[in-house]
């Protein structure tokens, strides 16, 4: 389960970055496999965001796994 919860976390990643000049949130999202993933994206320099234009995080999940990616840039 583990696997396929990086995974989920992966594609939402790859979706989010298909528009890397604008990124934004994207919602739950189920794949075809039945596991989820959820984008947020926060702009550089608010929050804890510390980079010099977004951090980004997905997190996806498969029964009661998740797991997380977080890239900034």
């Amino acid at each position: 389960n583990s696997v396929i919860a990086f995974y989920a976390a992966d594609a939402g990643i790859e979706q989010v970055l298909l528009n890397r000049v604008n990124p934004a949130d994207i919602p739950e999202t189920t794949l075809a496999n039945g596991a989820i993933y959820q984008v947020l994206v926060t702009l550089g320099g608010t929050g804890t965001c510390t980079a010099p234009n977004y951090c980004i995080k997905s997190i996806g999940a498969y029964q009661e796994t998740r797991r997380a990616i977080e890239i900034i840039y």
